[in-house]
């Protein structure tokens, strides 16, 4: 399957057209729109609804840096494929496109207000609010870690400085050490995979110090892609990765941040990195605006809409839409469907029939890149999986780097989709 920009800007698109009733604001003049979170969803859906409604609508974006660096391709980074500018992006454009960006954060929602709280001591009012806040952690997920561990024992699954600090790390080592890590229960943000990060850890490990060794403790018994990344492993990588799933006691582990050591299934291990991503919820903001179910907010499949709210709607990791992996091209395909459904109750525009995509790919080794992908369409139930595909062992290595070649091609296209 061939991916390049054009993917991007047709997802939304259908045969039948359906026409959306408008809703007009009072009180204020232009409808408003505000979008909290500006990734592969908020971005993409601030710069769509501005892009296409001509300045019918006023479009806020609130995000709290001033340069976004993507999850996807972050593992590259770390393997030494990518340095870390590759990875960053500025709201430079977007605002240039019509988007008022403001660098805040979103504290609160008054619903029946219809406005946003802001750290910083203003409120944003909206007619449509689009929540894309990405993950936080679940609290006691990992027994031993919470948030004020994570410079001894970091993430990186929020992508810029936890990532600089665990590269810092491995490049730390000590020559023939050992790097851990606590893999996170399904379902959890996709890309970083942790199964492409080993791949890459392993790639600058076997670069720097070979004879380092990689413990990775999981609570699942299987994962996405699994024959690949092993056949991967084992090419490439020959005894350096120690696989523990859930079978053999993965998913009973406890770290300890001072003393810096792993105890799996009631072994402990001394360890001299150690990368913890907890189990994952939506981002704060969700909770705090009263959409989610606990850890996730329940969306429409056609609009993204909340089940909780018709006014507010929530993309990409955050929501509990289906069937779609939490990835950015989820968010992205997302934010197209939510953008022109927004767009089309608020100025009577045509609103087409929601249809969805997705691909992850991974790299293993250089030039050894492998993907899966699907293509979806809104259920009454959810974001229903219509068909897929994946890469298939023993591929041959002009078909890998043709994968990796797609991949850097489609990171171009998503990131211009994104941020204009």
């Amino acid at each position: 399957m061939k991916i390049d920009r054009r993917v991007f800007i047709g997802t939304a698109a259908a045969s039948a057209i359906l026409t959306a009733p408008m809703v007009t604001a009072a009180g204020h003049g232009k409808p408003r729109v505000v979008v909290v979170g500006g990734g592969a969803g908020g971005a993409t859906a601030a710069r769509y609804i501005a892009k296409d409604s001509n300045g019918e609508i006023s479009v806020t974006l609130i995000e709290p840096t001033r340069r976004y660096y993507t999850c996807f391709f972050s593992n590259l980074y770390l393997g030494g494929f990518k340095q870390i500018e590759d990875i960053g992006h500025s709201y430079g454009t977007l605002a240039a496109g019509g988007v008022n960006v403001v660098h805040d954060w979103a504290i609160g929602v008054d619903r029946d207000a219809k406005t946003v709280s802001l750290a910083g001591g203003g409120t944003v009012g909206y007619d449509k609010l689009i929540l894309s806040p990405g993950i936080d952690f679940v609290e006691g997920a990992v027994e031993g870690w919470d948030l004020s561990a994570q410079n001894a024992m970091p993430h990186a699954y929020k992508a810029g400085s936890q990532s600089e600090l665990l590269k810092a790390q491995l490049a730390a080592m000590p020559q023939g050490g050992t790097f851990a890590m606590v893999a996170p229960p399904n379902p959890f943000r996709c890309p970083p995979g942790p199964y492409e990060r080993v791949s890459m850890v392993a790639h600058f490990l076997k670069a720097n110090n070979p004879t380092a060794k990689i413990i990775v403790a999981d609570p699942k018994d299987k994962f996405s892609k699994q024959s690949l990344f092993q056949e991967g492993w084992a090419n490439h990588y020959t005894g350096m990765v120690d696989w523990i799933g859930a079978d053999f006691g993965g998913g009973e582990v406890s770290v300890d941040p001072n003393a810096m050591t792993v105890t799996i299934d009631g072994e402990e291990t001394k360890v001299d990195v150690c990368n913890v991503i907890p189990a994952m919820k939506a981002g704060r903001i969700a909770e705090l605006a009263g959409v989610t179910d606990g850890n996730w907010a329940p969306v429409n499949a056609a609009d993204m809409s909340t089940k909780a709210d018709p006014d507010i709607h929530v993309l990409g990791d955050a929501s509990n839409q289906g069937d779609m992996p939490k990835s950015g091209f989820s968010a992205n395909s997302q934010a197209k469907v939510c953008a022109n459904a927004v767009r089309g109750a608020l100025t009577g525009s045509r609103v087409f029939p929601a249809k969805f995509a997705n691909t992850c790919w991974s790299l293993i080794d250089t030039d050894d890149g492998v993907k899966v992908g699907a293509t979806y369409e809104a259920t009454d139930e959810k974001i229903a999986k219509v068909d897929g595909f994946i890469s298939a062992t023993g591929e041959s290595a002009e078909l890998r780097k043709a994968t990796y070649e797609e991949s850097e091609g489609w990171y171009a296209g998503i990131t211009a989709d994104m941020f204009g």
